[in-house]
């Protein structure tokens, strides 16, 4: 059995009725932000209700090809709390780049270089030892308060494996994975 868990806010009422409690042979629990929490803040309320000691994270304006277990079992292997799997793009201004050495992430650039690079791709895999960690502020970014730091201590593995990145959140990328799931 699978369970996904959707942090879900503005308009969650039309998310729940549309998906419901059951979908594509998965379990949906939601977790309704009564006020805007930020990404770490959802993410630490929606762990609340993880039924395991462990977690992927999917952003949910963001699509990627991407092998959660293999995502999982090199977060493992390198035994860090947190893994993130990153995509290839030929030009990262629109992102900012994520600097890797030997598996890790290492840092992060600002968007605007032109450069081609790896971006980060919205989807990570938390251990316990991540989730146990997370702060206990309400309302907070899961980016600059958790991943940025974690990253500049060594702590987070960069999985490049994936394919077929769009930023869903936007109109150009939305229109084109419009017609990508078309098919």
């Amino acid at each position: 059995m699978r369970h996904v868990i959707l942090a879900t806010g503005y308009m969650a009422e039309k998310i729940e009725q549309t998906i419901g409690d059951r979908w594509r042979g998965m379990d949906i629990t939601y977790s309704r932000e009564a006020e805007p929490l930020g990404t770490g803040g959802a993410i630490r309320q929606a762990t609340q209700l993880l039924k395991g000691d462990a977690t992927h994270l999917v952003n949910g304006d963001t699509f990627v090809r991407v092998d959660l277990g293999g995502l999982e079992d090199f977060t493992r292997a390198l035994q860090l709390p947190i893994g993130m799997a990153l995509a290839w793009v030929p030009n990262s201004a629109r992102y900012g780049a994520v600097n890797i050495e030997e598996g890790r992430v290492v840092g992060f650039q600002e968007k605007g270089s032109r450069a081609a690079g790896y971006i980060n791709a919205g989807t990570y895999f938390l251990t316990s030892r991540a989730i146990a960690a997370l702060p206990t502020v309400k309302n907070y970014s899961f980016e600059t308060d958790v991943l940025r730091p974690k990253a500049l201590a060594g702590g987070v593995a960069a999985f490049s494996e994936s394919l077929d990145f769009i930023d869903i959140g936007v109109p150009d990328d939305y229109l084109r994975a419009q017609g990508m799931f078309a098919e």
